[in-house]
């Protein structure tokens, strides 16, 4: 039923399906008779049953008798207690929930299992052979293909993490339950597995108590690499080389990726007041560490993998080199005099115990060697291990969890002679016995931190290990691989001191800056097991540590900058006030162009160091600080949203040089990395109707595309919002003058021989530019998705597109192929330019109706948000920016994910087609009917315009509206809500006619079917949503009738698998 993933719906096998809802439900049901009892569950089924026969006789046609049945329904549910409602709220949402989960999983499962997957890289290298394209061009446009998916914190994730875990772990067992090899009494176990994870979720609580912070949602999004990426981008490379080779002869190159991955996640400022320049570079410090480590993982496991001894001449001298050099560094370690680290020592018992400054005898024994034959005045020296009990460190004193005892004074340890000279030091015997009286507690203490400073871990390491003298025929891959992960390491320890802020000095040497540094070493091993014959090895486990190097680099996903246009023009008046030039905002355009243009070229600083500036004016200077220290390694595009002029652009270019020239100054060396890519966002459909001049505008300024062609690589990117454009003027609207804009941008862009990136800032919903990305892909205008595309995947979406690995290697699969197709077979243009005109008058009439509904008739307002939850939407904290761009409570300043959301709460989904059908009926009215299916049938962005459309049609639900409206809407503004519902039935008799279907969704009967299934689950709860509505709105205090409200509102996002 989702939006998202029926790019894979036709992958469904429906018979296992609905087995697994029936277990998922009949499990549900058991613990619902123990947890809640018989009596609710005896109620929660008579629900069911009078919901599932309403449904049925209204898809016979006999609609009075259903309407008779829901009134029973709903009656009876407006004198449930509140905590019945509350335990009806959960039960129905964690099915729908459930049904969901078994969707996605049937989704995945079937993927595997077809030979033939439509859309696969398999079916779609044989398709274009088939047309004619040439293996040698195939191949090259594939390994030249460049697209980017950017993961966006947009509040659309009603789950918890904790609960989005748990539901992993289920599709997981009902994965496991497919296997046809699976015995009775695992299946059993099974069985009790998926008991213990529904009883336990039951019991968690729902709701977020508390607003997600951005280093919050920064941490769900790289946990999404995690759990899924990481294992999915090396299986989806794989495939892709693996179909080439089929069809070319050649595979995919180790370290190209069709495929990358960046974030807005602690980047995206834009209305939000949380995300500041210290969020960002504590997010993208984060991003790196966690690279980090999960290479060091990696590192562990092919270490053991590659005990081979033969290897190519160049990999054994550097192993011997690694092995000399350790040496050296062993002998200067040997004997303790290495003056840092007897400080570090002498500061460390300042604070705590003593320790022993030599290694006690017999500590390579066992353990159970103990130390009873007099030999050693210590106990053996041991690991920390899981059975370890760490000891806190308190003035002076270590205490275990178990008690505690004051430190002995160290006067019977060795102390280090007077001239500071150790090297004899060490091998004398102690000056005394311990004393009777030091118990084993002090001793383990004293080892701790013998073993956790620098000293002990580098000596008790080698201990571990045989030395060079003993290694005849050395491991080459471990001694280097080894190297490698100790340099990991260190990067790893040298993020966590930048994290918390010290001075931390700056030696490249010690720790991997780029991705290039890592993938050498990984690459020359490569090279030699392929050059002994090893080949097998090479492309197992280390080729796919290559490729997540080669996708992820030093920082997982790239992380954007976003800002609002305005915010950098207050920074500027600010400046120019500053510096006596007037007042930056009150300038035209061209004297703008002509101020900022000359500061570019020049090359002093112009924000003098000294000045004082608002708050928020010295966030944004901040934030262009930070990004001059972290680089185009760490960050990736600063969008500029609200864009409409071409001096937008110019003055983030020169508040980047600015803070570049600053930073560089400040370190004493130049920024890392190069300048980050300015991308305006045009969003609103006047901003759409201008961006091709502005492009046009910026290129030709010779300083402005002299920089593209030498700091882009001569490209330049744009993005096209869906969602404001979507508010601003309908979807139908928007939909076409995002096809004129993308048109208009490529036609400029081309005329300055620059190449364009298209950026698609499309939401999960429909009527925020979502739906199926293949369609979506496939009905581009031609020419603008040329070998490279960037797109957003936002809130539940990533979830339910890239929470599985199946999944997600699934759809990496479809980004690559329509993307494949879409350059070397675009899309036709309108067959006629009558066409064109024929779309400029239905998006014309289809503006005009959408536009006096929603903003001006005054009504409007006050309905909205009497018949929707709105106003309650801000209590379920799934996202840290506010609702509102601004405190205005009209619908401009609204977001366009509350707008949608609380729109398909009631089912009603008006944002998507309000204004559509006015827009075909007058044209068919106009004698326009066959031209209109004609371009159904020819033109693929028509086609996919109306099926969109369509497929909104067919998840709303005009009854479910009028329910809303007649309990909640008051009576004088309920002839509006008549109005609307006309409108609705209108668009969908016009979308038959153009489609010439008989029935909503007849070409998608798995969608239909999928909808069909949730309805005795989802009714109920609409209902019992109104009811909840209707009595907070009378007790608007009562937070346990708020929790029902918002349990309701998790629940029919579920069902409708969309939130905004």
């Amino acid at each position: 039923m989702t939006d998202t993933t029926d790019d894979i719906a036709e992958e469904i096998s429906f018979q296992s399906f609905d087995d697994d809802c029936k277990l998922l439900g009949s499990l549900l049901k058991d613990v619902l008779q123990r947890e809640a009892g018989s009596q609710f569950v005896e109620k929660l089924e008579r629900y069911r049953i009078l919901s599932m026969s309403a449904c049925n006789i209204r898809l016979a046609g006999v609609v009075d008798t259903a309407e008779l049945i829901e009134k029973q329904l709903a009656s009876e549910m407006s004198k449930m207690t509140l905590e019945e409602a509350l335990t009806l709220a959960r039960a129905f949402s964690h099915w729908l929930t459930f049904t969901s989960i078994a969707e996605t999983h049937h989704r995945s499962s079937q993927s595997w299992n077809l030979e033939h997957l439509s859309k696969s890289c398999d079916n779609i290298f044989n398709q274009l052979i088939q047309q004619g394209v040439s293996p040698d061009e195939l191949y090259k446009t594939v390994c030249k293909q460049e697209v980017e998916i950017v993961l966006t914190a947009h509040p659309t994730q009603i789950n918890r993490r904790t609960l989005q875990y748990k539901h992993i772990r289920i599709a997981h067992l009902l994965e496991f339950n497919s296997r046809p090899d699976l015995g009775r009494e695992d299946r059993d176990l099974l069985i009790e597995d998926l008991v213990r994870e529904i009883t336990s979720i039951w019991q968690t609580d729902e709701l977020r108590r508390h607003k997600p912070t951005p280093v919050d949602e920064a941490k769900a999004g790289l946990h999404i690499v995690e759990q899924s990426l990481w294992k999915a981008v090396p299986h989806y490379l794989c495939r892709v080389s693996n179909a080439l080779k089929k069809h070319t002869g050649r595979v995919l190159p180790l370290t190209c990726t069709p495929i990358k991955f960046g974030a807005w996640m602690g980047g995206d400022r834009d209305g939000n007041p949380n995300v500041t320049a210290k969020v960002t570079r504590d997010v993208s410090l984060l991003a790196r560490w966690m690279a980090v480590d999960l290479y060091i993982r990696e590192l562990d496991n092919l270490r053991f993998e590659l005990s081979t001894t033969r290897c190519s001449d160049r990999l054994s001298r550097l192993a011997h080199e690694i092995l000399e050099n350790e040496s050296s560094e062993e002998d200067q370690h040997r004997g303790w005099n290495q003056q840092r680290n007897w400080s570090e020592l002498k500061h460390n018992s300042q604070q705590a115990c003593a320790f022993p400054l030599q290694l006690p005898a017999g500590a390579e024994l066992p353990s159970c060697t103990g130390c009873h034959d007099g030999r050693s005045q210590y106990p053996t020296l041991e690991l920390p291990g899981k059975s370890y009990t760490p000891f806190s460190h308190q003035d002076g004193q270590v205490s275990s969890r178990s008690g505690s005892s004051s430190c002995e004074t160290s006067s019977s340890l060795p102390r280090k002679p007077s001239d500071g000279n150790l090297t004899n030091y060490n091998n004398s015997t102690p000056q005394s016995p311990r004393s009777a009286s030091v118990n084993s507690a002090q001793l383990l203490a004293q080892r701790k931190q013998f073993a956790e400073s620098q000293i002990g871990r580098t000596s008790f390491q080698k201990l571990l290990e045989p030395s060079l003298s003993q290694r005849p025929n050395i491991e080459p891959y471990r001694i280097v691989l080894g190297h490698v992960k100790d340099k990991l390491s260190k990067t790893r320890k040298r993020l966590e001191l930048l994290l918390e802020d010290p001075p931390c000095e700056h030696d490249p040497w010690d720790y991997y800056e780029t991705k290039e540094q890592l993938l050498e070493p990984l690459l020359l091993c490569h090279e030699s097991l392929q050059s002994c014959g090893a080949g097998i090895l090479a492309d197992g486990r280390l080729a796919d540590l290559i490729r997540r190097v080669a996708t992820f680099g030093m920082n997982l996903m790239k992380l954007d900058l976003r800002q609002e246009s305005g915010r950098h023009a207050d920074t500027f008046d600010a400046i120019t006030r500053y510096l006596d030039m007037g007042i930056y905002s009150e300038w035209d355009e061209q004297k703008r162009l002509e101020f900022l243009t000359r500061e570019l070229k020049g090359k002093r600083p112009l924000v003098p160091a000294t000045i004082e500036v608002p708050p928020d004016v010295k966030e944004v200077l901040d934030t262009f600080r930070v990004a001059a220290e972290l680089g185009s390694e760490s960050l990736g595009a600063y969008v500029i949203s609200m864009a409409s002029n071409a001096s937008d652009v110019l003055a983030v270019e020169l508040l980047q040089k600015d803070a570049r020239l600053a930073v560089s100054g400040k370190l004493g060396r130049p920024c890392p990395g190069g300048t980050l890519r300015v991308v305006p966002l045009f969003e609103t459909v006047k901003d759409l109707r201008a961006a091709g001049s502005v492009i046009r505008k910026l290129l030709s300024i010779d300083w402005y595309r002299q920089h593209i062609i030498k700091n882009h690589n001569g490209h330049q990117e744009v993005m096209v919002g869906y969602s404001d454009s979507g508010k601003d003027a309908g979807r139908f609207t928007a939909a076409w003058e995002l096809y004129k804009a993308q048109e208009d941008v490529v036609a400029a862009c081309n005329e300055y021989g620059i190449k364009v990136t298209l950026f698609h800032g499309r939401g999960g919903s429909i009527g925020r530019g979502g739906g199926p990305m293949y369609l979506a892909i496939q009905s581009q205008p031609p020419g603008s998705v040329m070998g490279t595309l960037r797109s957003t995947e936002q809130g539940e979406m990533v979830q339910a597109k890239f929470g599985l690995p199946h999944t997600a290697v699934r759809q990496l699969e479809i980004y690559t192929t329509a993307v494949l197709l879409a350059t070397l077979r675009p899309p036709p243009p309108p067959r006629e330019a009558k066409w064109r005109n024929l779309m400029e008058e239905i998006s014309k009439i289809s503006c005009q109706i959408y536009r006096s509904t929603v903003y001006e008739n005054p009504e409007f307002l006050p309905y909205f948000h009497e018949a929707t939850p709105q106003a309650e939407l801000g209590f379920l904290n799934i996202g840290s920016r506010p609702t509102r761009r601004k405190s205005s409570g009209g619908i401009g300043q609204l977001r366009a994910i509350p707008w949608i959301f609380a729109w398909t709460q009631t089912r009603f989904v008006l944002p998507a087609w309000l204004g559509v059908g006015s827009g075909l009926k007058s044209l068919c009215e106009k004698g326009h009917t066959e031209e209109i299916k004609a371009m159904y049938k020819e033109w693929p962005f028509f086609q996919s315009t109306v099926d969109l459309i369509e497929m909104v049609l067919g998840k709303a639900d005009n009854n479910i509206a009028k329910h809303y409206e007649e309990v909640l809407v008051s009576k004088s503004r309920q002839e509006l809500g008549a109005q609307l519902r006309k409108e609705l039935q209108t668009t969908e008799k016009y979308i038959l006619v153009v489609t010439g279907h008989e029935k909503l969704l007849v070409n998608n009967r798995s969608l239909q079917r999928l909808i069909e299934s949730r309805l005795p689950y989802l009714n109920p709860l609409n209902m019992l949503q109104v009811e909840i509505l209707k009595r907070l709105r009378c007790d608007d205090d009562n937070n346990k009738l708020r929790d029902v409200l918002l349990i309701t509102i998790n629940g029919i996002a579920a069902g409708m698998r969309n939130t905004g």
